[in-house]
């Protein structure tokens, strides 16, 4: 998504933020009419450390004499520096270690007073306008939470504040403040991804203000954002419907609109091909009852990927052939060979003559006139089935079933073949 240029709604569009400010010239003879500034000497930035200032001048006494300023930072580890930093408010990190071993922080203490001076909208507007401030320099994260500090005051049930000389006029301003500041913290949260924020802040806005399209247009950026592409068209045209002419819904309409084609081609693509699945899936039934071939599924099929029972070459024509994977199992020996397409107008030893001589079978007991070739029945038992028949004949008739598409042939030497249905016929009855 596109970066947001939009300012707050607070801001003062005549300013041009290009041009540097003017500094003000002071007089050299009234520079320091309030007594002279304290020089670098005067006070160090930091308490000195003297016990490990005086190590250091031991460990290196020929090194030069620092500064107060010097010796106040180089004294302390970059740790203290920070911990230090940090009960000093402009620098603040971590407000729950500001306190001194009391839990006091004076300036902090200061300046918080000073936030709760005046009334309700008065603090309130103060927040609203440090986010301001903070947003026109773009850092969203800052200029949110004051924003939500606003939001705060004007909702909190405590009054600490000092008590309006205008009641109405104090209405007015809450309203404003709160309003403003929902529907730019609604901004914030725009740039900074929080997507189902900013659609709950640009709701409250418009519960204050059913007719600020703002909040309609950041609405519907979020939305978009997020995908929701009926609700975003939805609040689009609400906005139109104030400002028909706005620029900024009229650019979001049109993100909106492409997208909402480009999930129409989708979705009418994934409709196209479900239909085809199920049109092939029909045709594929309907050939299999036609040659009386019995299928079951079990509740653990094997990992086959895209293997599977088909009509080729084309899955929509009943003139088409079935094509079925097959697996050789040669039982005696604990081998087996998968063909992935077996047609059923091939026998089985069309396979066997381009699949042997086998590279395991070192007794050459598997040969095309030497093997015999079984499978199971729908009862559990067995039935031989012929090398030189059709698969089709083979399958056809409904003694034979294909489990989890697959057809499974017993290649067993024509020397081994009673051990064989011996084996079978335990496996069975046991």
């Amino acid at each position: 998504m596109a970066r947001v240029e939009e300012l707050p709604d607070d801001f003062d569009e005549s300013i041009n933020l290009n041009e540097q400010p003017q500094e003000t010239e002071i007089p050299p003879d009234k520079a320091f009419t309030d007594g002279p500034l304290p020089t670098t000497e005067d006070e160090p930035i930091f308490p000195i450390n003297e016990e490990r200032l005086k190590e250091m001048e031991e460990k290196d006494p020929l090194a030069p004499k620092m500064s107060q300023n010097m010796a106040s930072v180089r004294s302390h580890t970059m740790d203290e520096l920070a911990d230090m930093l940090n009960k000093t408010p402009l620098f603040m990190t971590d407000i729950n270690k500001a306190g001194d071993e009391n839990g006091e922080n004076i300036m902090l203490d200061a300046i918080q007073a000073l936030q709760n001076e005046g009334t309700r909208g008065d603090v309130a507007q103060n927040f609203r306008e440090q986010g301001n401030e903070a947003a026109k320099e773009k850092r969203w994260i800052d200029a949110k939470e004051f924003y939500t500090k606003a939001i705060a005051v004007l909702l909190a049930k405590e009054d600490k504040w000092d008590k309006p000389e205008d009641a109405q006029e104090e209405e007015k301003l809450k309203r404003q403040v709160e309003e403003a500041s929902y529907s730019n913290r609604a901004l914030c949260n725009l740039e900074l991804g929080n997507y189902r924020s900013t659609t709950l802040d640009c709701a409250s806005v418009l519960k204050l203000n059913p007719r600020n399209v703002k909040a309609f247009y950041r609405s519907s950026m979020a939305l978009f954002a997020l995908d929701k592409i009926p609700e975003a068209e939805d609040v689009v045209s609400r906005g139109f419907a104030l400002d028909p002419s706005n620029k900024s819904l009229q650019g979001v309409a049109v993100k909106v609109a492409d997208r909402k084609a480009a999930l129409e081609r989708i979705a009418a693509k994934k409709k196209a091909e479900s239909e085809r699945a199920r049109k092939e899936k029909t045709m594929l039934s309907t050939a299999l009852r036609a040659r009386q071939i019995r299928t079951r599924k079990t509740e653990q099929p094997p990992e086959m990927e895209d293997v599977g029972i088909r009509l080729t070459p084309d899955p929509l024509s009943p003139e088409s052939t079935l094509e079925f994977p097959t697996v050789f199992l040669y039982h005696m020996d604990a081998q087996s060979d998968f063909i992935k397409s077996f047609s059923e107008m091939n026998a089985i030893e069309d396979h066997l003559d381009y699949i042997f001589p086998l590279p395991w079978d070192t007794k050459k007991e598997y040969t095309a006139s030497g093997v015999e070739c079984f499978m199971d029945t729908v009862t559990g038992g067995l039935i031989k089935a012929g090398k030189k028949l059709p698969l089709l004949q083979i399958l056809s008739g409904g003694k034979v079933e294909v489990v989890d598409e697959l057809v499974r042939i017993y290649v067993v030497p024509i020397s081994k073949t009673g051990k064989f249905i011996a084996e079978m016929k335990a496996r069975k009855e046991g």
